[in-house]
């Protein structure tokens, strides 16, 4: 017996839903951006034409638009679209879908897609439930997550899903979007009269960091919060837009991806001589509520990797911000955040210290061990009857007869083995350092 109110109730879940959920794309040529993954010759529009879809996993900011593309992708295809969401959905649930799709293939030959969001909040456990029926392509998988699934996700899974990555869309495409959804007769605001200023329109598209759906919820908050009377144009300005969108949203988990791009992108500004970007990506972390002293630390160990001996004083300033940094807390502790950052980017740089103990450590694990040569042995030990004992031939330097500008220098072997590995550069006061170990060597017969 068919339902006589089913339609109603439709409407009335319809008319319920938010402008961001009413305006997802329904076919593909809707999706905006992400031409990268979308655009001609692509893989996935290739995999959607020819209706043979592999299991994918879609990973990428919050509102780039993960859960719209599983919905299209659902439209597009041929197969039974079950959609669950990974943090209410347990192990049972997965087996009945598991059971009833296996049913299906086995009787009508049809396919199942199971869509699972937010797919990192599966245990490994819950995780491997899945493994095998995909792996026998029982159901197709498409899994969203905004955390790296290669850190988040089964490996097994991953090596056996094509991974697609959804970047935050551009101002232009935002700004296209809220067009849209003014113009939109059937979801949108296309039956009332919306006049919304470009600069609001930019504003809007500028502060949702690439997310859509926070600047559709924006434009719904401005038409909602109007005080036009009925017949009149809503008309929305820079000032309406402002108060409907109040603080940027910074997209940052801090322990995901953004975490390690950005202290990334701040430590290679620094690295090459950027204070400007430095500063920048430091008040993006500090502004999302990452550690100051996680930053100082990051800031003390690129002294020392990529300034060195080129500017030793470096190595001190980095200690003494990590030191303030602990002291003060925030949000003074910004302040020698950005001067350090400023000291660093703009020192000479040298990574020759990092490069000598990296190769000293390379040969120490794969290369044969080199013994103490005698001469530095410890000379107070009891040495084995016949032995030759330990320190004898050692040259104490202070009364060398070979003087350096650096002082007396002994004709002396420390090490036993041909082998160099400090190279110091022509970088600040490693160019004094250059001098004098080329001086040292010279005295001692061991030029190249």
């Amino acid at each position: 017996m068919s339902d006589l109110f089913a339609e109603k109730r439709r409407q009335a879940r319809a008319a319920a839903e938010p402008l961001a959920v009413r305006m997802r794309p329904r076919r593909l040529d809707e999706v905006a951006g992400q031409e990268h993954i979308l655009g001609d010759g692509c893989l996935l529009p290739r995999m959607l034409r020819a209706d043979a879809l592999s299991s994918i996993i879609l990973h990428g900011p919050p509102g780039t638009g993960k859960t719209t593309l599983a919905e299209v992708i659902a439209a597009h295809t041929k197969s039974v679209f079950v959609r669950e969401n990974a943090a209410s959905v347990g192990v049972k649930r997965i087996r009945e879908i598991i059971e009833e799709a296996t049913g299906r293939l086995e009787t009508s030959g049809g396919r199942t897609i199971v869509f699972l969001d937010e797919i990192h909040r599966f245990t490994r456990a819950q995780q491997d439930v899945l493994l095998e029926d995909v792996e026998r392509g029982v159901i197709i998988l498409i899994g969203a997550t905004t955390e790296n699934p290669l850190f988040t996700v089964n490996s097994a899974l991953v090596s056996r899903s094509a991974l697609f990555r959804l970047e935050p869309l551009s101002e232009e495409s935002i700004v296209g979007l809220l067009r849209r959804a003014i113009e939109d007769e059937e979801r949108g605001y296309g039956g009332i009269e919306v006049r919304a200023a470009d600069d609001a329109l930019a504003h809007w598209a500028r502060s949702s960091d690439g997310d859509a759906r926070r600047a559709l919820n924006a434009l719904e908050i401005a038409v909602r919060s109007s005080e036009a009377r009925e017949g009149e144009p809503v008309v929305i300005d820079l000032t309406t837009a402002q108060e409907s969108i109040q603080l940027k949203a910074l997209v940052y988990d801090g322990a995901g991806d953004e975490h390690y791009d950005i202290i990334s992108a701040m430590i290679k500004s620094v690295r090459g001589s950027d204070p400007d970007a430095a500063v920048y990506w430091i008040a993006r972390m500090l502004e999302a509520g990452e550690d100051p002293r996680f930053i100082a630390r990051r800031l003390a160990i690129l002294a020392s990797e990529d300034i060195g001996n080129a500017d030793p004083r470096a190595l001190s300033i980095g200690d003494a911000c990590f030191s303030l940094v602990e002291k003060l807390g925030m949000p003074e502790a910004r302040i020698p955040l950005a001067q350090t950052a400023i000291y660093l980017a703009l020192a000479p740089k040298s990574n020759a210290s990092y490069r000598a103990i990296d190769a000293a450590l390379s040969d120490v694990r794969e290369g044969r061990t080199v013994g103490v040569p005698t001469h530095l042995r410890d000379a107070h030990k009891v040495e084995s009857v016949g032995s030759v004992k330990d320190g004898v031939g050692y040259e104490y330097a202070h009364n060398s007869e070979t003087i350096t500008s650096i002082g007396p220098v002994a004709q002396q072997d420390y090490l036993g083995v041909n082998k160099r590995y400090y190279e110091p550069t022509e970088h600040g006061a490693e160019r004094i350092l250059k001098d004098r170990l080329a001086e040292v060597r010279k005295a001692l017969g061991r030029e190249e």
